[in-house]
């Protein structure tokens, strides 16, 4: 495999609601035009953070990682002057209130955080990461997948590197399309016509699940193309009528109106045993779905395989689904060696090597064009070649996708709105509509000027 250089080769050149209202607009105005940390966006040198890489010291790292702590072991192998505190504070939601609470109060944040994409934009709007270009980390944009850096800057600040990515593939059951006589579909109107078939084969089968989940509706209509939700300074608009968004609800209302998505959720014992004994044909997910399938529903092994998203047209078109990266605290004490951990994190052989053998996926172009991984052969699936189609779909992201500057307060209330819609069976519009009323309303209140 291909890995990035070393560190000593390479010179470089829900939150709770109305926890986040007054602290998101405090900081509005730095988080848009790049000074957050004190720098001068896209000017600063990298010199300073190797600097304190070698001088050493002491910091705290919250992640929730499986390879957090082989990395953290790593690191402070290859810079035995720095101690790095691993915490596991809690995963997304959990995490985020503590680092909302850590901000409110002035301390207590660490020194390097993860955070999911999803997420960046509402701390990066409260001041709460520093802005890397000023260490020069504007330069790393070419090592990362343009969907990936796009989730961890905005404009000329940098307030991350990215770490793991999902772009979005169709995962299927071969043998229950082979038993059903149907044909891996291109498009969502072949994707519908498969639903029909498997369940009318087997009443108790279904092409997928779906009970209302904000991460998978928000990644369907960014493949459709929606673009609906848009920030300037404090103005926000949201119009979950878009183009895009009326797109997705056409397709995706004609499976739940009929009874076509079994109407549960994910990652319960339930949704396993069903992608193991094939009742669940197919999912359309991220690419870090592969481990959490191999070890989650090991009676499906050499059944599953791996293709292309349907698309509305037959035509490449992805879009991202999970994934995140880290960023720096802005009450790091020590921004200069948390800046050299996260670059070393994100940006070394040895690190991304942890993480791949952790069943993470790449955000990386290195590691995504590399042949050893572009090579792997899961038994799991047959032997197909899967990071080949889950690499290209990388490449196939629809650009031009922003988050709102709270998702992580509107991922909470989704089951609220869109999820009434679900378990009612009909029409997600009304649900979008409910939920973008309720964004508005949540959004004026914080002091935000909201559009629909």
């Amino acid at each position: 495999m291909k890995h990035l250089p070393s560190p000593a080769r390479r010179t470089l050149t829900v939150l709770a609601a109305g926890t986040v209202a007054a602290l998101a607009l405090a900081g509005c105005g730095a988080g848009n035009t790049g000074d957050a940390g004190g720098g001068n966006a896209g000017s600063g040198s990298f010199d300073s953070v190797e600097a304190a890489l070698e001088k050493g010291g002491e910091i705290t790292y919250w992640s929730w990682t499986p390879s957090a702590e082989a990395q953290v072991a790593a690191f402070e192998k290859e810079y035995p002057n720095v101690t790095v505190n691993l915490v596991n504070a809690g995963t997304n939601n959990e995490e985020y209130t503590k680092l909302q609470n850590a901000i409110k109060a002035g301390s207590g944040a660490p020194d390097v955080v993860q955070v999911e994409y999803y997420a960046f934009p509402q701390f990066a709007l409260t001041d709460a990461f520093v802005d890397l270009s000023q260490y020069g980390f504007a330069d790393f944009e070419d090592d990362y997948t343009a969907s990936t850096w796009n989730s961890v800057t905005d404009g000329d600040a940098v307030y991350g590197l990215p770490q793991d990515s999902g772009p979005m593939a169709l995962f299927y059951n071969k043998a229950v399309f082979d038993a059903a006589g149907v044909e891996v579909p291109t498009t969502w109107d072949e994707y519908y016509e498969a639903a029909k078939t498997i369940h009318a084969a087997n009443p108790d089968a279904y092409i997928t699940n779906d009970a209302g989940d904000a991460g998978f509706a928000t990644s369907m209509i960014w493949q459709a193309g929606g673009q609906p939700f848009e920030t300037d300074g404090t103005d926000v608009t949201i119009d979950l009528e878009d183009a895009g968004s009326k797109k997705w609800t056409e397709n995706w209302n004609r499976l739940v109106e009929e009874d076509l998505v079994a109407p549960y959720g994910s990652w319960s014992d339930e949704w396993f045993r069903a992608l193991g004994d094939g009742s669940l044909a197919t999912l359309v997910i991220g690419a870090w779905m592969p481990g959490n399938l191999i070890t989650g529903a090991p009676d499906g092994a050499g059944d599953w395989r791996v293709a292309p998203m349907p698309s509305y047209d037959g035509k490449p078109a992805s879009a991202e689904n999970g994934g995140g990266g880290q960023a720096v605290t802005t009450q790091s004490k020590n921004p200069e060696l948390a800046a050299g951990f996260l670059w070393w994190l994100n940006n070394s052989e040895d690190s991304i090597s942890i993480f791949l053998e952790s069943g993470g996926f790449p955000s990386t172009n290195a590691e995504l064009s590399s042949e050893e991984f572009l090579a792997d052969a899961p038994e799991y699936f047959g032997g197909q070649k899967i990071n080949e189609v889950l690499a290209a779909a990388a490449g196939d992201v629809v650009q031009g996708w922003n988050y709102l500057p709270y998702q992580v307060y509107a991922n909470s209330i989704f089951g609220d709105t869109v999820g009434q819609s679900y378990q009612s069976g009909t029409d997600l519009n009304q649900g979008l509509t409910s939920w973008q009323d309720a964004l508005t309303e949540y959004g004026n209140a914080q002091g935000f000027t909201v559009n629909k």
